[in-house]
């Protein structure tokens, strides 16, 4: 990961609607987010995180009405319980950003529509379109799938009204020699390719305000035209900036701003690769480094989606499970930029085979037999030959999550095999000194790699072990001065009933 400013590391989630409740797809989209943020503390960047939710779309007003409620009810209500996901998963955040809270947020959104104004980006004209409510936006007829949305399956609206448009057209050259150059990254290389076979085809101008009518007056007004209100898109994306002060405290914006990752759904990368870009280059500000394209959680192979109505509770099941459980399976299970199909019986077959089996006996055995040795432990270094911590970072620095919490496994397993071989339960003295030493450190280490992964399972692993929280250049066997204090097994297995 290239830095563009050395020791800082300034990452996004997604800003979700809050249409209705969160899913698990917004869960893996969290942890995958906080895996990264927390490998960048590991490494020791000051990190900043934002979230939020994306409040002043079209589809929370339709959603409010359907309810009987009123918008502004809907949104407190939703955004407490993705904010609640956000607290109960262990996202990181620094930074959680409501864009209907007008005065954190919307002096900003003017002031982005303003620059985008003097650049001569903004336009109004008389247009009839096809308009899915569920993506909040416009697609031609060839865009459709038999007359339907590709994403939602839903045949579009047919708007017609005048509205302000951006001149997108204007940056289709710039956008293909960012994307093509590497300087605005898109990961992994198929979303790149994707994204710019799109831009190729010809950038059209788009819609950046709805009718104040046709949104019932909810959301960001334009600047002296309180008949229109921003579109949705134009006014979320620049909680990027806004949550780092941009249009309120411009010494705390000019510390974080450009992002360095931007994590998203497939879903959304013609808005964050595409309009974002060009927005910024209108209003002559600096571009984001890299976009992370995640895949889709699907259940019998099906997209889960809120419009689609095939949700999964995550709060439902990190009250069954445990958080680090759920965390665990979705960066094993779902490598990013793929698809993954989420089951209860593989989540089970992970915490029995891995969890409780691998990483919860290991530390149990260990502490167990280090509790009853009466003499003082210490020894030689002989099991951190068995670490490969390069290719843990390797794959952190390619984003492959999956693989770098598999390269700690790795490890985790060749600790199983050290106590194996050495059957310290038959050894004495100094024997075995040196090979609880080695096992202590080893769990010490274990501790450090998962902590962005199961961060609360590693500090009850550090609880047990009697030392503090590390960083990644405390992976080396040194001086082993914890005072063990063993507690309960880390996970419980799972009587399969699925």
């Amino acid at each position: 990961m290239i830095h563009l400013v050395k020791g800082k590391f300034y990452i996004t989630t997604a800003i979700p609607y809050v249409n209705a409740a969160p899913h698990i797809g917004h869960a893996l989209e969290f942890v995958q987010t906080d895996v990264i943020a927390r490998w960048h503390k590991l490494i020791g960047d000051e990190v900043f995180l934002t979230t939020g939710a994306d409040e002043n779309a079209q589809k929370n007003v339709q959603a409010a009405e359907e309810a009987g409620i009123t918008t502004r009810q809907l949104c407190d209500s939703n955004a407490a319980v993705f904010r609640g996901l956000a607290d109960k998963i262990g996202l990181s955040y620094d930074s959680f950003l409501r864009s209907s809270i007008s005065k954190d947020h919307w002096p900003g959104v003017n002031k982005l529509w303003e620059l985008c104004k003097k650049s001569g980006d903004i336009y109004k004209k008389k247009y009839r379109g096809l308009y899915c409510v569920g993506c909040e936006q416009f697609y031609t007829e060839s865009e459709l799938v038999n007359g339907l949305c590709p994403e939602h399956k839903r045949k579009p609206e047919i708007v017609e009204e005048e509205n302000y448009f951006f001149r997108l057209s204007k940056y289709q050259k710039q956008i293909e020699k960012l994307i093509e150059s590497g300087k605005l990254k898109i990961v992994p290389e198929t979303r790149k390719h994707e994204v710019l076979s799109f831009v190729k085809q010809g950038l059209e101008d788009f819609s950046v305000s709805r009718s104040a009518k046709r949104l019932k007056g909810w959301g960001v007004p334009v600047p002296s035209d309180d008949s229109q209100i921003m579109y949705v898109w134009f006014d979320a994306l620049n909680v990027y900036q806004t949550s780092i002060g941009f249009g309120i405290d411009e010494k705390k914006y000019k510390k974080w701003w450009p992002a360095n990752l931007h994590v998203i759904g497939k879903g959304i990368v013609r808005f964050h690769a595409v309009y974002w870009p060009a927005i910024l280059l209108s209003a002559g500000l600096k571009l984001p480094e890299s976009i992370l394209v995640h895949g889709y959680i699907t259940l019998n192979g099906q997209k889960i989606s809120k419009s689609l109505g095939n949700t999964i509770d995550p709060l439902e099941l990190f009250d069954k499970y445990s958080v680090d459980a759920i965390r665990y399976f979705l960066v094993k299970e779902i490598p990013i930029g793929d698809d993954g199909d989420f089951s209860e019986k593989a989540l089970i077959n992970r915490i029995n085979g891995e969890l409780v089996a691998d990483l919860g006996n290991l530390v149990y055995r260990v502490l167990s037999l280090s509790e009853k040795f009466k003499g003082k432990i210490e020894g030689k270094p002989e099991l951190d030959k068995r670490l490969d911590l390069k290719k843990i970072q390797d794959r952190m620095e390619n984003y492959q999550l999956n693989e770098a919490l598999e390269g700690a496994w790795e490890f985790i397993r060749a600790t199983n095999k050290y106590v194996n071989e050495n059957e310290p339960w038959k050894l004495q003295g100094k024997e075995l000194s040196n090979v609880l030493y080695n096992l202590l450190e080893a769990c010490r280490v274990i501790s450090i790699l998962v902590s962005p992964f199961i961060p609360e399972t590693s500090e009850k692993i550090n609880e047990q072990l009697g030392v503090k929280e590390g960083e990644l250049k405390d992976c080396k066997f040194e001086k082993f001065i914890g005072k063990i204090k063993k507690g309960q097994y880390l996970f419980k297995k799972i009587e399969d009933k699925i």
